[in-house]
């Protein structure tokens, strides 16, 4: 149990170190890709490329160059959130109803009070369903980063795998799916919070 224990924890660190890399630079790349035209078919373009691409592959990909363990892990993981935020945060961005800024600049409102006081409030529901979708993909991905040596739930899969044995087997895959579930639940009620705040 102990041992399980700490293949949750390494499974978590995993994710979440992946999940925060994929923020700082996803947040950026969906603001870049809503307010300039001429920038958002490159962006998203990438960003829909990277939804294609098997996470196993990227982490096959990356093992030359960053060799074993944790680091190449979380990059990949990253590698794997980053389109959903993208895509959400442009989507949210420029979702965000013309009337409401037309108010916002009557009201004598600046770019910058403008952007995070009526475009960021009103963006964040439909931007943290890219979260949630990228929460939970990292979060059942992270299983194979036991095939580059970085821990987590994955070592108890393989281990159930290699010796045949079922409860093991299962009972990791389980808490991989509870752990997502769970991530997933409670980025869903956090969406309804700020919706009735927007």
């Amino acid at each position: 149990m102990a041992e399980l224990g700490g293949h949750v924890l390494q499974h978590l660190g995993l994710a979440a170190s992946a999940l925060a890399l994929a923020l700082v630079v996803a947040v950026p790349l969906g603001i870049l890709a809503a307010n300039r035209a001429a920038l958002r078919g490159g962006v998203l373009g990438l960003a829909s490329v990277g939804r294609t691409l098997p996470s196993l592959a990227i982490l096959m990909l990356l093992l030359p160059l960053l060799g074993v363990g944790v680091a190449p892990a979380v990059v990949a993981l990253a590698l794997l959130a980053i389109p959903p935020i993208v895509i959400n945060v442009d989507v949210g961005i420029r979702g965000v109803a013309p009337a409401a800024l037309e108010a916002a600049t009557a009201m004598g409102m600046t770019g910058p009070q403008r952007f995070f006081r009526v475009i960021v409030p009103l963006a964040i529901p439909v931007s943290l369903s890219g979260v949630r979708t990228a929460t939970t993909e990292t979060i059942a991905s992270a299983t194979l980063a036991t095939f580059i040596g970085a821990g987590g739930l994955g070592d108890e899969i393989v281990r159930g795998l290699q010796t045949d044995n079922s409860p093991l087997l299962f009972g990791a895959a389980a808490v991989v799916a509870a752990l997502a579930l769970g991530a997933d639940l409670l980025l869903a009620a956090s969406g309804r919070l700020a919706a009735r705040e927007a």
